[in-house]
């Protein structure tokens, strides 16, 4: 499953989506992304008060869908889910999740820490945080 949406995810539905989708998978690994109360302008610890995500929606599902491929190729893992939020979110808000489903745990690991990775340095999602002294883009969200 890959998603850019402007709605909210729940963890637990799309987890038990891939399983049920995969009952071969005996490790399953989730990272979810939070809006958090500080961000950096310039190396400036600010206060957050909410940020923004923009993007080419079609342009970073197939690009989530290419990293999806590569990290079952590369990891020898089942499945995959990428969701990532867009549009204004304000702080404790869900950004990002990542399900990966393989076999074994060590592999569901690696996999999960290169998707996350690999989604800040080649999607094309851009990130502007807000603070009460105004706002910021973010090289790498």
């Amino acid at each position: 499953m890959i998603r850019v949406s402007n709605e909210d995810f729940n963890v637990d539905v799309e987890t038990k989506a891939l399983l049920k989708e995969h009952p071969e998978m005996g490790g399953l690994v989730n990272f979810v992304g939070v809006v958090r109360n500080v961000g950096y302008d310039k190396g400036v610890e600010k206060e957050a008060e909410f940020i923004e995500f923009e993007c080419y929606e079609q342009m970073a599902s197939k690009k989530l869908e290419e990293l999806k491929n590569r990290a079952i190729e590369k990891f020898n893992i089942i499945d995959a889910t990428l969701i990532h939020r867009i549009g204004t979110l304000k702080v404790g808000e869900n950004i990002v999740l990542i399900v990966v489903g393989a076999k074994h745990r060590k592999e569901a690991f690696l996999a999960c820490e290169y998707l996350i990775d690999s989604l800040k340095e080649e999607v094309p999602i851009w990130k502007k945080e807000f603070s009460k002294d105004g706002s910021y883009w973010v090289e790498q969200h």
